[in-house]
């Protein structure tokens, strides 16, 4: 385990999940959350019941709703979606931590990619992608779990890969940023569409 924390910005499921991954190599996972109750719950010991209410996380996540507190993070997770990650990089406190974005999405209005906001709002900062398919209650129950680690730089691939990996989730690394972030995006309105055609009876 790293002594120094890692954090991950955004508390729905699949921030709630990661950030159970996360402490099995972290002494110290800083969650933040919008919410104030989940805030409250999660340093209560509850868990996140209003996104994940299944998962028990261990003691080493905690929860804030301070963007400060991320400071001295080895590295953050961006969890928020696409339509909110201009105004929350807008509250992140100065860091030169590498930022691993774990939303997918197109920026409405600027078509910009989740990468490109964060190269204009944080250019100095090291940048890499997570993408799946994954399934948050799935990685948050220890299934086996293979994922796309892509960063221009390789070097800075391995170093996440190092931080992030465990037994049962496995980045796997690219170079193909653009990539791994259209894939991600266009697999959820694929997935949308299997599912209407599913529940029309279709097959």
């Amino acid at each position: 385990m790293t002594g120094q924390p890692i954090g991950i910005i955004g508390a729905g499921a699949w921030g709630t999940a990661l950030a159970s991954v996360m402490a099995q190599n972290h002494e110290q996972v800083l969650l933040w959350a919008l919410e104030p109750e989940v805030v409250a719950a999660v340093n209560a010991g509850k868990g996140n019941p209003l996104y994940l209410p299944d998962l028990a996380l261990p003691s080493q996540v905690r929860a804030t709703s301070d963007m400060a507190a991320l400071a001295d993070c080895s590295a953050l997770l961006l969890v928020t979606p696409a339509q909110h990650l201009r105004k929350s990089l807008g509250q992140l406190p100065q860091t030169d931590a590498p930022l691993l974005l774990c939303s997918k999405g197109i920026e409405a209005g600027t078509q910009m990619l989740v990468s490109e906001i964060v190269a204009e709002q944080r250019p100095d900062n090291p940048l890499a992608v997570l993408s799946g398919p994954t399934f948050a209650h799935e990685v948050a129950a220890g299934k086996p779990t293979a994922i796309t680690l892509a960063c221009e730089s390789e070097a800075m691939g391995k170093l996440l890969m190092r931080l992030v990996a465990t037994p049962a989730f496995r980045p796997y690394w690219s170079d193909d940023v653009v990539g791994a972030e259209i894939g991600g995006a266009v697999k959820n309105v694929l997935a949308i569409g299997c599912g209407v055609v599913d529940g029309a009876g279709w097959g």
